[in-house]
């Protein structure tokens, strides 16, 4: 690669700019024409067209001299490989492309690909299907997080959490990272952008006594019930619950800790936001609230539907059962995890059954028993009252 000190007059203004050309030698048009390849960079550096006065010539000779100083240090950078011009390759590769290839290695990584996917969608809204790594600038992941942050919404039309908005933006990271270890690019322009802050939201869950109070409710959508109930009790999502098959369910024969044969049920399927199988035990009562067996291709939960005609049918069964909490349909796996943590189980025994990729994600819940123990501290009356 050639770089050239050109000059440019600008009549109107007087002065001529200074930029450097860089020449990448020459490619072939589809018409088997021979054409240059060149990059620019313009200095912000002017000479004075025409100088009369020692005050202009001397200018024009420091300034010269400068634009010389920048050639020589840019010569240097390419030499280097250091220096951010675009490659013929950074020029022409899409990077959505790209970024949908590092998504598809996920597809067996249990935890991640669902997550990747979803950044994969936000990009193709944000900036359509066609995106070259030339224009992925600073600029344009400034304008990215901003997407994120203030425009983004989720399936059900409401704005992203806190946690996804770092999430995404971290994985868009990550996408650009690995085009530089790969010689595509490089720099990566959305290292020096800060990760949103990610804010923690309150969950909500239900306590034993609520679940027992809704088991007792006679109501109209009794298979609403029924899939919320197992939910519960299972940890599984909306979309696991919703998608769940007769042969997915499965018996099986156990010895427990006296050596007494036992009989335990199984459900073995792919999580609908990883993708990954999951092997999930569940409880003699969780699945009765399956209802009775069906064939093996159909589907348990069949009418189940994501509208808000049924968003606000839950409503109606929490407050049939005196319930005043705001309960969604997800709360369900809130309650599932703050429940068996309640109840003995271990952080990481919690993780895999909920399919958290980190750790960190189930910590959250660890932090709702703590908060709920300080509180019961405080429950036993003054004694010097």
């Amino acid at each position: 690669m050639k770089v050239h000190l050109r000059q440019r007059r600008q009549t109107k203004q007087g002065r001529i700019s200074l930029y450097l050309e860089l020449y990448k030698g020459t490619t072939q048009t589809p018409e088997g024409r021979v054409k240059g390849s060149r990059d620019y960079k313009y200095l912000d550096l002017f000479l004075i067209d025409k100088p009369r006065t020692p005050i202009d010539k001397q200018h024009n000779k420091n300034t010269l001299k400068l634009a010389e100083s920048i050639k020589a240090k840019t010569e240097l950078e390419i030499k280097n490989g250091i220096h951010g011009f675009a490659s013929d390759f950074k020029n022409k590769t899409n990077f959505i492309d790209y970024f949908k290839k590092q998504t598809e290695k996920r597809l067996k990584n249990n935890g991640t690909y669902g997550h990747w996917d979803s950044v994969l969608k936000q990009l193709i809204k944000f900036a359509g299907t066609q995106v070259t790594f030339r224009e992925v600038d600073k600029i344009f992941c400034e304008r990215f997080k901003e997407y994120l942050m203030n425009e983004a919404i989720t399936k059900s039309g409401n704005k992203l959490s806190s946690n996804s908005i770092a999430s995404y933006f971290i994985k868009l990271r990550a996408c650009l990272n690995k085009a530089v270890e790969e010689d595509i690019i490089l720099k990566n322009p959305a290292n020096k952008i800060s990760v949103p802050k990610v804010v923690e939201n309150k969950r909500e869950f239900l306590t034993l006594d609520e679940l027992k109070a809704i088991a007792k409710v006679e109501f109209r959508y009794d298979f609403l019930k029924r899939a919320f109930l197992f939910s519960c009790l299972s940890g599984l999502r909306w979309s696991d619950v919703k998608k769940l098959k007769w042969s997915e369910v499965q018996q099986y024969n156990y010895k427990d800790k006296e050596g007494k044969g036992k009989n335990g049920w199984r459900i073995t399927f792919n999580q609908q936001k990883t993708k990954g199988l999951q092997y999930l035990d569940i409880s003699e009562q969780a699945r009765k609230y399956l209802g009775e067996a069906g064939k093996p291709d159909e589907s348990i939960f069949k009418e189940l539907v994501y509208n808000s005609y049924y968003n606000m049918a839950l409503q109606l069964l929490m407050k049939q059962a005196g319930i005043t909490k705001p309960i969604t349909f997800h709360c369900a796996r809130h309650t599932n995890a703050v429940l068996l943590l309640s109840n003995g189980a271990d952080l990481y025994t919690v993780q895999k059954r909920l399919g958290h990729s980190q750790i960190s994600t189930t910590q959250i819940y660890a932090k709702i028993i703590d908060e709920k123990q300080r509180e019961a501290a405080n429950l036993i009356p003054d004694l010097t009252i």
